[in-house]
């Protein structure tokens, strides 16, 4: 279920009317759905359920916002991430040390030892 709707011809998210938000906090401005978060975490999660000792790992890269970590966090996911500023931000958004990969190539020193430093999951 996607809690994004068209009531009226007005685009809602969850209950609230977007041209609302648009008025409080002004544009442009990104507006992402919790109750849609939180649905399609579960059901990918439940479609791994079968799948033993695994970590689901979310692209930080794709959307490092806090608020969205946050809730991703409270869903059992984890974080990949492929730079120190994103690593740090997955800790800021509660996900723990234990269940961050660190990907990709090219990484400098200062981000390895931060990595090792946290006690990451995996280089």
């Amino acid at each position: 279920m996607d809690h994004f709707v068209l009531r009226e011809g007005v685009l809602h998210a969850e209950d609230v009317p977007l041209p609302r938000i648009a008025e409080e906090v002004g544009t442009p401005v990104y507006v992402y759905s919790q109750a849609t978060l939180e649905r399609h975490a579960r059901v990918f999660r439940e479609g791994l359920a079968d799948v033993p000792n695994k970590l689901i790992a979310f692209a930080v890269k794709s959307n490092p916002n806090l608020a969205v970590l946050k809730v991703l966090q409270k869903q059992g996911f984890g974080a990949d991430v492929v730079s120190g500023g994103e690593l740090i931000r997955s800790l800021k958004g509660g996900i723990p040390a234990e269940n961050i990969v660190f990907s990709g190539v090219g990484k400098t020193d200062d981000e390895i030892r931060l990595a090792l430093t946290q006690g990451i999951r995996q280089i």
